[in-house]
């Protein structure tokens, strides 16, 4: 049966495409408010290292876009992590992408290019702080991470920034103490399996894609890491509202964990762009991130924490003009 809307005016039905196409308009019409000319164009999404959750995150989000904006052509492009995305949005070789928050913080608080340009579309998901040794290490805390050879995350990655910070808060040096070994997760599993590697830091969603299949080859345990929490607000006062305690679920890698819980430190993930960016194409990736979240959050567990009550709370960063129309939408 052809419904009302797919007949001419006198009672003459459309084509089939033709109806189509005018259930597409009319449904574009609806996901953007005001009736305005849905986005058009291409942009650049900056996502993270092989295996992380932010490149698998951002995979998926473009396929929802695709879906929902499908003027607009996405372009994923790996990266480092948090420090080089925010590098890559103020220098505008990127439209948007996930950064950190406590990266995002030490940007604005460093004066670093275009800090005041940032702007936020939502809060996300949190990272938690991950510290993977062998099963049969010594190490149980991070003070005793001492003369290991130690994985520190790539050089403009978020990991690497909180690892650092991290054992400075347990009393040693990143440079002198440990013997630093700077590569992401897409490498340093496989270090650590070979015997290469001591230790390494991870900060990201759960469960992290790459940590789940070492623990399936490989015995490996997680090192608490909460004791370091009021060391870690003391030494960076700009960051201080960016960390906080955390339990890591004890589902989370229920191969490694035995049903215990572990206590770590968590940060926010904030989907970020730059002031410029057109308010149209910017509440649009708004909608379908929040819209999303159950579609995306079945491969991409962190995705499920996504939630229109918390996406508002972006600090440091205000949010976007384009994201602002979007949750004032949704809640009209």
């Amino acid at each position: 049966m052809v419904s009302p809307s797919a007949r001419r005016p006198g009672g003459r039905r459309l084509p089939a495409a033709a109806a189509a196409g005018a259930a597409l308009v009319l449904l574009l019409w609806w996901l953007l408010p005001g009736g305005g000319p849905a986005p058009s164009g291409s942009v650049v999404f900056t996502t993270g290292v092989p295996g992380g959750v932010y490149e698998r995150y951002g995979e998926l989000l473009r396929h929802q876009l695709g879906r929902d904006l499908p003027e607009v052509e996405v372009t994923l492009l790996p990266s480092q992590g948090s420090v080089q995305n925010i590098d890559r949005l103020v220098s505008g070789r990127a439209s948007f992408t996930i950064a950190a928050a406590d990266a995002v913080a030490t940007h604005l608080a460093e004066g670093r290019p275009g800090a005041g340009r940032l702007r936020a579309c939502a809060r996300l998901y949190d990272d938690y702080i991950q510290l993977v040794v062998p099963a049969g290490s010594p190490v149980r805390e991070a003070a005793d991470l001492e003369g290991l050879r130690v994985g520190l995350g790539q050089e403009r990655s978020g990991v690497n920034l909180i690892a650092g910070r991290l054992l400075r808060a347990a009393g040693l040096d990143p440079e002198r103490d440990v013997r630093p070994v700077r590569e992401g997760i897409d490498r340093m599993p496989e270090l650590l399996a070979r015997d290469e590697l001591d230790a390494f830091f991870w900060s990201g969603g759960l469960p992290t894609g790459a940590i789940e299949e070492l623990a399936g080859s490989s015995d490996i345990r997680l090192v608490p890491l909460g004791d370091l929490v009021p060391e870690l607000h003391a030494q960076a006062p700009e960051t201080r509202s960016s960390y906080r305690a955390a339990l890591m679920p004890a589902d989370a890698y229920p191969r490694i964990q035995n049903g215990r819980a572990i206590e770590t430190i968590a940060v926010a993930n904030l989907l970020v762009t730059v002031e410029g960016t057109d308010d149209t194409l910017t509440e649009g990736v708004t909608r379908s991130v929040i819209n999303s979240r159950d579609r995306i959050g079945r491969e991409v567990h962190a995705a499920q924490k996504v939630d229109l009550r918390t996406a508002i709370y972006t600090h440091p960063l205000p949010l976007h003009s384009g994201a602002e129309r979007y949750y004032r939408s949704a809640k009209s």
